[in-house]
């Protein structure tokens, strides 16, 4: 049975810098097209850096390389990825009239899928 993850999407300083380049560039693709995880997780799972992983919930599923996050920065259990196409493949359509979806602690399955 796939382990249960929480998914935190968010802005990063690097998204906002190539955001100002395009939304097409390779590195704000790179940014928000990436998953961090705790490296003691990518470990469990047999994941290093640059592999290709599936994450899905019951709104839908995304393929995309995952990275381990720096030494103490993400504790076990939790995904970081920042917003953009990908992250929203995920969340629910309902805004509770706010016109933003729930984005924030997201239950989501990981699994690797291929090798970097």
């Amino acid at each position: 049975m796939p382990e249960t993850f929480i998914l935190i999407p968010g802005r990063t300083s690097r998204q906002g810098t190539t955001l100002n380049e395009g939304k097409y560039t390779d590195d704000y693709k790179d940014e928000t097209n990436t998953l961090i995880a705790s490296g003691d997780d990518m470990r469990r799972l047999g994941i290093a850096d640059g592999d290709l992983v599936r994450m899905w919930n019951e709104v839908g599923s995304v393929v995309l390389p995952c990275k381990s996050a720096s030494a103490g920065e993400m504790p076990s259990g939790l995904l970081f990825i920042s917003y953009g196409p990908t992250s929203c493949h995920l969340m629910k359509a309902e805004t509770h009239g706010s016109g933003m979806p729930d984005s924030k602690g997201m239950d989501v399955f990981l699994e690797r899928v291929a090798t970097g």
